[in-house]
């Protein structure tokens, strides 16, 4: 009987507005057998967001009764809002053999890496703070004192990269797309 193959587990970050949803929706077209883990948020959902899809939304009582509970791999609070990724999702996804990618903030990233030291980090950067401002303001989602702060946060980011194992820089979305899918690809074929 053949030994099943635990998945492997990937933390892509980067800056709000950096386009981390458009790179991991269009590399899911492109490879199989791996999966988005669904975060938890306090934050009230976007137009077009999806309960169960694109994020579990809970009230702060609720997200805090899961801390307090130890159903987080890792949370982080971000503008106001907590975020989170409940680790039976993850595990269960992984013993299933699928490769899980979390989509989470750098304070996250850093402690997933600290509890599952297997994790592969990947960063999406954009080519500048200016390009990053431009899509931050064509989202539209966002009031101006909100775009200032993610600006300031992401200069923070910025930062941190060399926490990190893999860096792309999102200018171009089928190329920045490619680069995902081929880590993803390089890191299964990694000896253990």
């Amino acid at each position: 009987m053949a030994e099943s193959k635990l998945g492997r587990l990937f933390v892509m970050s980067g800056p709000s507005g950096v386009g981390k949803d458009s790179v991991l929706t269009a590399m899911f077209e492109k490879l199989s057998g791996v999966v988005r883990s669904i975060s938890s948020t306090t934050r009230s959902p976007r137009t077009g967001e999806v309960e169960g899809k694109d994020y579990r939304f809970l009230t702060r009582e609720q997200f805090e009764t899961g801390i307090a509970a130890g159903v987080f791999l890792e949370f982080a609070e971000y503008a106001g809002n907590l975020y989170g990724t409940p680790l039976a999702g993850v595990n269960n996804q992984r013993l299933d053999g699928n490769d899980v990618i979390l989509k989470i903030e750098v304070q996250g990233a850093h402690r997933v890496k600290e509890a599952a030291p297997d994790a592969t980090l990947i960063f999406i950067e954009p080519p500048s703070l200016a390009v990053l401002e431009s899509r931050l303001r064509l989202r539209a989602t966002d009031s101006e004192e909100l775009i200032k702060a993610r600006l300031k946060r992401a200069t923070e980011e910025l930062e941190c990269v060399l926490w990190y194992d893999y860096r792309i820089v999102n200018d171009d979305l089928s190329a920045a797309t490619d680069a995902l899918r081929a880590i993803v690809i390089a890191e299964r074929c990694r000896i253990r």
